[in-house]
This record gives structure tokens, C-alpha cells and sequence, in this order.
């Protein structure tokens, strides 16, 4: 009897794994689309730097093990065009790329999240046959409508790391609302986000 039990216990151990690994492999599909829809919606873009770090010293950066993005154990699609997007960002500014002890280290990630806004906006006007105007209006609040906005936010964060002292110098961020509209280029798209957080990173290799 006990031996049922345990392999009943194990099988069920092992069903929830895989269940939690589709729920992570679902959650970079959706990740990737959550970036093609930030770059092509307004997005709001702030990074940050750590004052006391000397920039002037770094030369090479490579790639955390793993990415923030690869939580389902395994290099995702989405992963792979960060990657690429990011090298190429960090060679226009004169990095070079190196898997062996890197000045810089990258890492980057994404979520989703719900948004709720309520905002009032003047409700059409009844219709009174015009007796009221020019002579009084309604009380604070009449005439207005109440909207409830709910949607969902996507952010894409790029963090850089001194890979010698495992200190964060550099973060850019990405915030955009995700649309359903669908966009034909994924890849494209991605890169153009990235190519808006870099555009504020202010340091070249070695200057």
C-alpha cells in the first residue's frame, strides 16, 4: 500500500512540474508579443546608473546564465532576439563581446501586469428641450460619466552588471500598454525597444 502511494505522490509531483513549466514556457509567448505591442504603442523609457562606477574601465560584456527570460529552462525565441539586439547595441558603442570573465555582465527581463484606470469625462447631453441654459447648470458631478479602464501593462527591464564586484551600474527600463493588435514582425519589433532603452545608456567602452 505504501508503495502505491508513493508513486501516486510521485506521479502527481511530476504532473505539477510540467504544469508549471507550460505555465512559464506560455508566459515567454506571451512575453514576446507583450514586446512587439510596447514597441509599437507610446512607451515610457527611464534608466538609471550608479554614480561611483567607472565606466571608462569596461571593455567586453557577455550574458547572465541564464536570463531573466529563460525561467522555462531553456533559451527562449525571445531571448535570442534580445541577445542579438543587445549585442549589436553594445558594439555600436564599441564593446566587445567575450563568454570568458566579461567586464560587463547583461541581463534583462519581462512581465505583465493589470492595470485600472478611472478617469470622468462630460456624459452627451440630455435632452431638456434647451429650458435650463443661461440660467442654471447641475450640481458637482452631474453630467459626467465614470470610465473604468482596465488593460494590460508590459515592461521590459535591461539591466548591467559589473561582473567583478556583482554590482548593477547601469538600468534601462521599457513601459508600454500591451494593444491586441497583432504585429507581423515580432523580431523587429523587439529590437526597436531595445534600441529605445540604449538610447539612453550615455557610455562607450573604455571612455
Amino acid at each position: 500500500m505504501n508503495r502505491i502511494c508513493t508513486f501516486g505522490g510521485s506521479r502527481r509531483y511530476l504532473k505539477e512540474i510540467a504544469m508549471h513549466r507550460s505555465l512559464r514556457a506560455l508566459l515567454l509567448v506571451v512575453a514576446g508579443w507583450l514586446l512587439s505591442s510596447c514597441a509599437s504603442s507610446p512607451v515610457s523609457t527611464t534608466a538609471d546608473y550608479d554614480r561611483s562606477a567607472d565606466f571608462g574601465a569596461y571593455r567586453t560584456f557577455g550574458f547572465f546564465d541564464p536570463l531573466g527570460t529563460d525561467s522555462a529552462g531553456y533559451e527562449s525565441l525571445v531571448t535570442q532576439t534580445l541577445k542579438s539586439a543587445v549585442q549589436r547595441e553594445m558594439e555600436a558603442r564599441g564593446y566587445r563581446y567575450g563568454e570568458t570573465q566579461p567586464d560587463l555582465l547583461i541581463n534583462f527581463n519581462a512581465r505583465l501586469a493589470q492595470q485600472t484606470r478611472v478617469s470622468q469625462t462630460p456624459a452627451p447631453p440630455p435632452m431638456y428641450y434647451g429650458y435650463r441654459r443661461g440660467y442654471y447648470g447641475g450640481w458637482g458631478g452631474y453630467g459626467y460619466e465614470t470610465r473604468v479602464d482596465q488593460y494590460t501593462e508590459g515592461t521590459l527591464n535591461i539591466d548591467i552588471v559589473d561582473a567583478r564586484r556583482k554590482q548593477l551600474v547601469w538600468e534601462g527600463v521599457a513601459v508600454g500598454r500591451v494593444t491586441k493588435k497583432s504585429q507581423e514582425d515580432r523580431q523587429a519589433a523587439i529590437r526597436a525597444a531595445v534600441a529605445e532603452i540604449f538610447a539612453k545608456y550615455p557610455f562607450k567602452a573604455g571612455g
